[in-house]
Order: structure tokens, then C-alpha cells, then sequence
């Protein structure tokens, strides 16, 4: 099924219903389905076609989902932007995925008229949420809603490409991940089943719907006709718990760096999330730390944790039933999927024994765009059975009874004086010191040792010290895996989605 087919049958059934939920502005099904109709019919008047890629570079709000929705109708590939993208990158992907059309905020539009200057050549026709003097020429977002009227393509079908998403780049530069409409529909078909998604949720996402879990949230809701209600980000997170105690809120996609926040709030009153009834964590493993101290806070809320990439959405999730048993666990596939670990030809290992993750199913990626030697290396074939499947390059270790165990990145393991550490082994030892908040370990060049450990870390107590850290590492840790240097941050480097990010804090650099 195609994915804005989802938002015409929930229209059918809800018309009225509130879809959207943005600040003061509520925007129900039959206004979101009329108004990406609008803007879609302005896209194909203006030379936007079947396949034709348009950049959505725009931050939470109801005309961003209006604009995927648009994207879908009018047959083109929407690829999204995180609106805190500097012109640089966002230049590379102008050349990269060359756009008919561009959708952009005012706050964006300064942004996008750099990367275009970058690339003269790209000529998209360009709309703006509002007229900003950046990109004169720009047309307004209000005005495109008018345009009609709006017939779909027939030839449009379910195999279509639906999306180029950019990776965040953590390893290099970004590359373009390649969904199709039934690589998206299977992969939400699977999370609104074990979520147990129904049309009377109400979902608040902070997520950037530029990211591939914050974007899911808004094409679950739509598929369940649920309402979704919006938040820019969660720099105050007071206000946004208000927010989700006014509005009912029932789900709450979360990511370890925000759950580490909420945990860190002073007289947290429960009465808040009296009518939540799930959590989900992805984009990082969420340290068992805070699991303990999230579900002793809020037990009668479901927690989910799960893991995926970009390049298949959703891989595995941990049944909450479990999450006090297991908590350090990833859980098992996502339903209507498989997943393994394997050795380096390819080939299940034992439980127990370290090898990649690997994913099969209907919601992995097509591949990368303009990236044929990227993409050999992320789908390749199973010796045995010749399927392709999706290789993570992420280090897990299976049970007995198929729950997998999340290691490392194969890139982030530490070379030491012959030893090998995956850092988020020495991570989570830091977790379980009370004072620390946020840790990240990243690797330091050394001439003897090759690399020795490096340990930055955001605390919550002035008392804590470098000698405190150092005593706890030794009592838990082997002597090899414990850190020589301890820096205190302020903050920790994190990617545009949230997720801490090790490459950055390797170059000592900031959040892209």
C-alpha cells in the first residue's frame, strides 16, 4: 500500500478528527487530506513528476506533514532534511539527490539559499512556509494550498522509491538510504502491531520528522488515525511534559539523551504521565542505569526499547514484559521480519559469540543512492539461501532464545595494547555511578598501546570526581578496559537526531 493510501482511508473514517496537533493550530484529517492535495497539485504544475526528488527542510510543524503527504501524492520522493543542517551539507545533498523542489521554513530559507549558491546549476522551484527576503522568488506555502484541482497519477504503485533519508554522516559523508513505499508500509504495518497502536492515541513526538524514528511517528499515526501532536524539541522539557499531560498523551518515542534529561528534573511529579501508557527508546542503546530508574519512576508505563537504522527503519524490540528481566537486551525481530548473527562469511554463530546483525524482511532498504559500491557492502546475499539481507555493521550476541545483545559498532571497537573494547561495555560501568548522567568513551592515539581509553562524561554532581570515576572503573572493570583520561563536559556531542555521537567527540567537535 502506498503511504499517503493511509492518510486518505483515515480521512474516510475520521474526518473531523484532529490529525495534527501544532502549538495553537489543530489540523484534522480532512484539512491535512485537502491541503496536501493543494500543495501536491502545485508541485505537478510547477514540474515536479513520478520519481522526481523533493528536499523537505523544515522543522516540527503541521505543514511539514502536510508536505510529505504532498511529496507521496504528487508521485515524487521525499527526502528529508534536518533543519539545524548547516549550507554545506545540505549542498552535498542538492548535488547529491539534484531536487525538483524544495520545501523550506523561514527560518531554513537563508540556509537553502546558500547551498543553492553553492550549486549554481540547481534550479528547484522553492516553497516557503513564509516569505522570507532570502529567496525572493520563493512561493508561499498558503497560496500553494489553493492550488487545484488535484488528480492522482494511476500509474503510481506501491514499489515506487518513497524516500531518500541521509544518514547523519557519524562515519563520513551522508548517504542517501533508499525506501520504497512497501519497504515504509511493512515497516509501520510491524511497529503499530507490537506497539498496539489504535486510533484513540495520542502520540507526542519532539523527534525531528527529518529523522527516521521521528518521521515514523507521524506515518503511524496517520495509519491508525490517532493525533499527533507536535513539538519542536525538547530543550524545555517542564513545558513539554505539561504539554503532554494537557493533551492525554498516551505514547512518547523518547531517545536516551532525553530520557537522561528527564531523569535529571527535580521533583518530578507522576501525576504528569497519568495517561501514558507506553515509552519507546531508539537511536542508542538506553544505558540499564536509566532503565531501572525510568521504570521505578513511571511503572506503570510500558517501556520499549528498540533498536534500528535508517536503512530498515525498525530491526528488533524488547516485549516490555521482559525489560525488568533483560534489560540490557535489544529484544527480538520486529514482527514479519528475521534477524541473525552471523561471522564474517556470512553464517549464524552460536549463542553467546559476537558477531554482526544482520536483517532480513520487507522493510530494508533499496540501497544508497548514487552509492552502487555503499550499497554492495550494506545487502548482501545469504550464502545459503541467496535472499538479501541487510548487514548493520553493529556487533551483537544472541541467547538461546533468539534475544540479541547489542555490543558495539564494528567501527567503534578499541584497539589497547593487543585487547579489544567496545566501549559501551565501559559506558554502561559508568552508568551505574551515581553523579553521571551522560558518558561517551572514544579511543586516543597512544605510541605504545596504539589507543588508550578516554572517558567524557556529563554529571549531575559537583562532588563527583576524575578520582571517583577512575575508583569505580577499577572495581568494575578489567584493568585494560579502564579509562586513562576522565574529561567533565557541559555537554556531549550529538548528531542532528539526538543521538550521541562518538566520531564528533573523537575530533572534539560540536552537534552538526
Amino acid at each position: 500500500m502506498r503511504i499517503e493510501s493511509h492518510l486518505r482511508v483515515s480521512c474516510l473514517r475520521h474526518a473531523g478528527k484532529t490529525a495534527i496537533v501544532d502549538g495553537a493550530r489543530r489540523v484534522s484529517y480532512a484539512e491535512l487530506c485537502n491541503a496536501s492535495d493543494g500543495l501536491a497539485a502545485w508541485f505537478i504544475e510547477n514540474g515536479v513528476g513520478r520519481g522526481d526528488r523533493v528536499v523537505v527542510f523544515a522543522g516540527n510543524g503541521w505543514q511539514t506533514a502536510v508536505a510529505f503527504y504532498a511529496v507521496w501524492k504528487a508521485g515524487a520522493v521525499a527526502c528529508p532534511v534536518n533543519p539545524s543542517t548547516r549550507a554545506k551539507r545540505l549542498a552535498f545533498i542538492i548535488a547529491d539527490c539534484s531536487p525538483a523542489a524544495i520545501v523550506a521554513d523561514a527560518r531554513g530559507a537563508p540556509t537553502v539559499a546558500d547551498a543553492l549558491a553553492i550549486n549554481p546549476e540547481a534550479r528547484p522551484a522553492t516553497v516557503l512556509t513564509r516569505p522570507h527576503p532570502a529567496l525572493p522568488g520563493a512561493a508561499d506555502f498558503e497560496q500553494c494550498l489553493e492550488t487545484g484541482p488535484f488528480s492522482a497519477d494511476p500509474a503510481l504503485c506501491d514499489d515506487d522509491l518513497a524516500a531518500i533519508i541521509y544518514t547523519s554522516g557519524s562515519t563520513g559523508d551522508p548517504k542517501g538510504v533508499m525506501m520504497g513505499h512497501d519497504n515504509i508500509d511493512a515497516a509501520t504495518a510491524s511497529i503499530v502491531s507490537y506497539l498496539g497502536n489504535v486510533e484513540g492515541d495520542v502520540i507526542l513526538n519532539v523527534l525531528p520528522l527529518s529523522f527516521g524514528y521521528g518521521l515514523t511517528q507521524l506515518l503511524t499515526s496517520v495509519r491508525v488515525g490517532a493525533t499527533l501532536v507536535l513539538e519542536k524539541s525538547f530543550a524545555y522539557p517542564a513545558a513539554v511534559l505539561e504539554r503532554l499531560h494537557e493533551e492525554r498523551v498516551t505514547g512518547f518515542p523518547m531517545v536516551p539523551s532525553m530520557i537522561a534529561l528527564l531523569l535529571r528534573m527535580d521533583e518530578l511529579d507522576p501525576a504528569l504521565f497519568a495517561g501514558l501508557r507506553y515509552i519507546t527508546s531508539a537511536a542508542a542503546p538506553l544505558p540499564v542505569a536509566h532503565i531501572r530508574r525510568l521504570r521505578a519512576l513511571l511503572p506503570g508505563v510500558q517501556l520499549y526499547s528498540m533498536y534500528g537504522q535508517t536503512e530498515c527503519v525498525r530491526a528488533t524490540w524488547l516485549p516490555p514484559g521482559d525489560i525488568d528481566l533483560c534489560p540490557a537486551s535489544a529484544g527480538i525481530a520486529i514482527p514479519g521480519t528475521a534477524i541473525q548473527v552471523v561471522d564474517e562469511a556470512g553464517i549464524e554463530v552460536a549463542p553467546g559469540i559476537v558477531g554482526e546483525l544482520v536483517v532480513s524482511g520487507p522493510h530494508i532498504m533499496r540501497g544508497y543512492w548514487n552509492n552502487a559500491d555503499a550499497t554492495a557492502d550494506a545487502l548482501r546475499p545469504d550464502p545459503l539461501t541467496g535472499s538479501l539481507r541487510l548487514h548493520t555493521g553493529d556487533l551483537f550476541f544472541a541467547d538461546s532464545d533468539g534475544y540479541v545483545t547489542f555490543v558495539s559498532r564494528r567501527d567503534d571497537i578499541i584497539k589497547t595494547g593487543g585487547f579489544k573494547v567496545a566501549p559501551r561495555e565501559v559506558e554502561s560501568a559508568l552508568y551505574d555511578l551515581e553523579g553521571v548522567v551522560e558518558a561517551l568513551v572514544v579511543g586516543m592515539p597512544d605510541p605504545v598501546l596504539g589507543e588508550t581509553l578516554k572517558a567524557m562524561i556529563v554529571k549531575s554532581a559537583d562532588t563527583l570526581t576524575a578520582e571517583d570515576v577512575l575508583r569505580h572503573c577499577v572495581r568494575m572493570l578489567n584493568d585494560f578496559m579502564v579509562p586513562r583520561q576522565v574529561e567533565f563536559c557541559q555537554a556531549l556531542p550529538k548528531t542532528g537526531s539526538g543521538k550521541l555521537s562518538r566520531r564528533l567527540a573523537s575530533d572534539g567537535g560540536t552537534t552538526p
